[in-house]
């Protein structure tokens, strides 16, 4: 396990939990106490936690796990869903993608695979709200980038506000992938409303809403509703995906794709 891995794992074990001591830390983790202590002491320097005696608590401002170490977990089921993603998208077409490391990882694929633009074949056009997406393709010349605007949250990389939303009734998008932090009977969800805002009317503004969620983030839910399950068309997820699940989904009009 890298030190990356670790520190996610452990950041996740005290938002989960709430606090965490040493001794919880060097038996779950599989390292010694003096590593816990420079783990927990570099997550506390970057105010994700509060050290405590003897272990650390969580910080009541990180509610959330940073994308920055979201991106180990269900790392192979997201792969295989941003591939199988990147495939549906054509040439010439207007695509949208907010945040997330489901949506991070179909814009790398975009990056490396995406047509490269002539007479015959235009450019992809990316619409995002995510300013790490964005920076990843504005480098790419066969991938034009929309950036919505806004104010990035620095948890998500995602740019939210009334700013963010203001071109997208102007637009029009062939797709929205859309990645959530939850996906239930009722829908798709957020933590954030403001995220949960921006996606929805991203969501709006695409002729087809195609969900992408590893296995474990289905049958649960979150704070904000972005879209009724009943409105999404597609659904992306990994073969990890029980029956009863798919059971519910297929129920509500839901087409699926199992990778």
């Amino acid at each position: 396990m890298t030190r990356h891995d670790r520190l996610s794992e452990l950041l996740a074990m005290v938002l989960e939990a709430g606090s965490v001591h040493i001794d919880d830390v060097v038996s779950q983790l599989g390292v010694s106490a003096a590593t816990a202590r420079r783990d927990l002491d570099l997550l506390a320097s970057q105010q994700l936690v509060t050290r405590t005696r003897g272990g650390a608590s969580a910080n009541p401002t990180s509610s959330e796990l940073p994308l920055r170490y979201r991106t180990t977990r269900m790392s192979e089921e997201k792969t295989r869903i941003a591939h199988a993603a990147a495939k549906l998208v054509e040439p010439g077409q207007t695509i949208a993608l907010n945040g997330g490391t489901t949506t991070t990882e179909i814009a790398r694929e975009l990056a490396l695979h995406a047509p490269e633009p002539t007479l015959e074949v235009p450019q992809v056009t990316v619409v995002t709200n995510a300013v790490n997406i964005g920076y990843e393709l504005t480098v790419r010349s066969h991938v034009r980038v929309v950036m919505t605007g806004g104010v990035p949250r620095p948890q998500s990389y995602e740019l939210v506000g009334p700013l963010a939303q203001r071109i997208l009734p102007d637009i029009y998008i062939n797709t929205l992938f859309l990645g959530v932090e939850a996906l239930g009977p009722r829908g798709a969800y957020a933590s954030h409303e403001g995220e949960a805002a921006i996606n929805a009317a991203l969501a709006d503004a695409a002729e087809t809403v195609v969900a992408v969620s590893d296995h474990s983030k289905l049958g649960t839910s979150a704070f904000a509703l972005i879209r009724k399950l009943s409105q999404i068309d597609l659904l992306i997820t990994d073969c990890g995906v029980d029956e009863d699940t798919l059971a519910w989904i297929k129920a509500a009009g839901v087409e699926t794709m199992i990778v």
